[in-house]
């Protein structure tokens, strides 16, 4: 069974950082992307950033210049390096991945999320 561990989070003073992990586990024949997303308190889940099947990245606008994501060699674990936070990055971070298990076909796992929050 695949699983998808986030860690990092927390609480942080705006212009303050944090780098949140993301780990798959499990059985997997291939990871074909992943990418992390936020849920802010009364809004939807929005996309924050990502990896494209060919291995570029992508940002949500917001977080350009801010926020960086890296992986290992193996695409696992992936890391969203966070600076010069603001309030408005509060969101509960989620690690989503498109994902090949051993005899089974592609599927989207989602992790359990972590908060961040950013306070003085």
């Amino acid at each position: 069974q695949v699983q998808l561990v986030e860690s990092g989070g927390g609480l942080v003073q705006p212009g303050g950082s944090l780098r949140l992990s993301c780990a798959a586990s499990g059985k997997i024949f291939a990871i074909y992307y992943m990418d992390w997303y936020r849920q802010a308190p009364g809004k939807q889940r929005e996309f924050v950033a990502g990896f494209t099947s060919g291995g570029t990245t992508n940002y949500q606008d917001s977080v350009k210049g801010r926020f960086t994501i890296s992986r290992d060699s193996a695409k696992n674990p992936m890391y969203l390096q966070m600076n010069s936070l603001k309030p408005e990055d509060t969101a509960v971070y989620y690690c989503h991945a498109r994902i090949k298990p051993f005899g089974e076909p592609a599927n989207d796992y989602w992790g359990q999320g972590t908060q961040v929050t950013v306070s003085s």
